[in-house]
């Protein structure tokens, strides 16, 4: 199994007892260097694109020891095309965790309008323990071992999972050095604040999609009077137990499925129109189970149960779903061609010998603790259910297994957010990654300084999905001006997507993989 590098989120309000940040914790990182006296960045051309400007921010590996010791935070910046209309900085988060701001910013892949563009000096960094920032480090072969989820047969099985992940964990504990104990979004705030205060803005603008939510969030609980406009686009809800997580990643990852299925039976172009989708689907399943399914024109790829469903949950985030139904056509007849955008992931080179797995990020922030097979084989059968098509979600159940007998430093709990300014929260309805009920929930939790807006469509991330969420995000980072309450924009057709600019994945967090998602043109 390919582990997961990256990750997405969860639901209802299921909470383990952690108190947020106080306001003195936040007044102690002023006197850390957040606040007065910052250093500036040096900016200078990137050797990637001479338009942007690339720089270093000098921030400690753990802020509660600042002379602890320190790593250079990689940063890009595309200046406000309109220098005397501009608003001040924008610095954003592509998701993940494990999605790099610097490659966000250095290829475009958020497409921010004009609006944006000519009002902000665009702003992304690589969170700490992600590509360019001291990224965590680990052997590629020992990823590769990873027991797969869907083929555990026994407590046996289940303490060789465990020995496994400790056995990951020293390897690349040991290649990373002390940051890899400190990667969790507790410390990711921190640094951001000591961003805000470099860029010389005295409060944040900001925009995060997917994982970025959660940055955004706690941000905001953490220092409330410091915002200016959090945009938090497809929520994260960092409030939620084991199961409470995996029944709503199943439950989302299946309504994505169930969509796609209506989608096939109303359009004559649906490469499956007429059939039996889900029976078709099926069969590819037991086939897949008993070894028998390759890639269609790759047959030295045999695909396992897992890598089916993670095919799927890929091409449910643009959503693409034509090229989706021509891959399973083709994967019944083993002819046809299939669309790169749902080509297998060849993410390393033979002769490399190590990966940045930002997973553990992911498993510093949640705490997802199963006791024993038995347990796990319960929740299993639970998702099952729940997703009688989708099985389990692609990422959710890799990522809780990845992260069994790890320490999570950030544990869960309920946002507490006080004295901001309001706050956009925006989800899709049939997003298969981040469920529209989290963005329902952290809304709540949040309270009177959220407002929630409503794409009534599919995929994952809002921004670009049509012109209704666009521009209100839009008028947001701008004017801090938030959408009515209760506002909603209707769902754009795929296909009608599709005619106005093609999807691409950006080459950042690959499908199947958390964060990944599409750039529009």
């Amino acid at each position: 199994m390919r582990r997961p590098v990256l990750t997405l989120a969860l639901l209802l309000g299921l909470t383990a007892p952690l108190a947020p940040a106080t306001a003195a914790g936040a007044a102690a990182d002023a006197t850390a260097g957040t606040a007065g006296g910052a250093p500036a960045v040096r900016w200078a051309p990137c050797a990637e694109n001479a338009a942007v400007e690339c720089g270093t921010l000098t921030v400690p590996i753990d802020w509660d020891n600042p002379r602890g010791g320190t790593f250079e935070l990689a940063l890009a910046r595309r200046r406000a095309s309109d220098q005397a209309a501009r608003v001040g900085s924008l610095v954003i988060n592509p998701g993940g965790p494990g999605g790099s701001g610097v490659d966000a910013v250095l290829h475009d892949w958020l497409g921010f309008t004009p609006e944006v563009t000519s009002r902000f000096d665009v702003v992304g960094f690589d969170p700490r323990g992600v590509a360019r920032s001291h990224p965590i480090t680990c052997s590629l072969e020992l990823a590769v071992q990873a027991p797969d989820p869907l083929s555990l047969r026994g407590q046996a099985d289940w303490d060789a999972l465990l020995a496994h992940n400790r056995r990951y964990a020293d390897d690349c504990r040991r290649r990373t050095g002390p940051l890899f104990d400190h990667v969790h979004t507790g410390n990711v705030i921190r640094d951001l604040d000591a961003l805000r205060a470099a860029l010389g803005d005295d409060k944040l603008t900001y925009y995060g999609v997917s994982y970025g939510t959660l940055i955004g969030q706690l941000y905001a609980e953490r220092y409330p009077r410091r915002v200016r406009a959090l945009a938090l686009d497809s929520n994260m809800d960092h409030s939620l137990g084991t199961q409470a997580f995996l029944d709503t990643e199943s439950w989302t990852a299946q309504d994505s499925f169930d969509e796609f299925v209506a989608w096939c039976g109303r359009t004559d172009t649906c490469a499956l129109h007429g059939r039996d989708v889900r029976a078709l689907w099926h069969e590819l399943l037991a086939r897949a189970e008993r070894g028998e399914l390759t890639f269609p024109g790759e047959p030295e790829i045999v695909l396992r149960k897992l890598d089916l469903v993670g095919l799927a949950f890929s091409s449910f985030y643009g959503p693409i779903w034509q090229q989706f139904a021509e891959l399973l056509a083709a994967m019944e007849s083993g002819t046809g061609t299939v669309s790169p955008l749902l080509a297998p992931m060849t993410a390393k080179k033979a002769a490399e010998e190590t990966i940045n797995d930002a997973s553990f990020v992911f498993c510093q922030d949640y705490a997802l603790p199963v006791r024993d097979f038995r347990e796990w084989d319960r929740l299993l059968r639970r998702s099952a259910a729940i997703a009688p098509d989708m099985l389990v979600s692609a990422v959710a159940h890799p990522l809780a297994l990845a992260c069994q007998g790890t320490r999570t430093p950030n544990p869960q709990h309920r946002l507490k957010v006080d004295g901001s300014p309001g706050l956009l929260v925006g989800n899709a309805l049939h997003d298969p990654a981040t469920p529209y009920p989290w963005a329902v929930n952290a809304a709540a939790q949040i309270g009177r300084e959220a407002r929630l807006l409503t794409y009534e469509g599919w995929g994952h991330g809002i921004y670009g999905s049509g012109d209704c969420p666009t521009a209100a995000i839009d008028r947001y980072l701008v004017s801090r001006e938030l959408p009515a309450k209760g506002a909603r924009c209707p769902a754009v057709p795929p296909a009608e997507m599709s005619a106005r600019s093609a999807p691409r994945p950006y080459p950042g967090p690959r499908p199947g993989l958390p964060g990944w998602t599409y750039a529009r043109r």
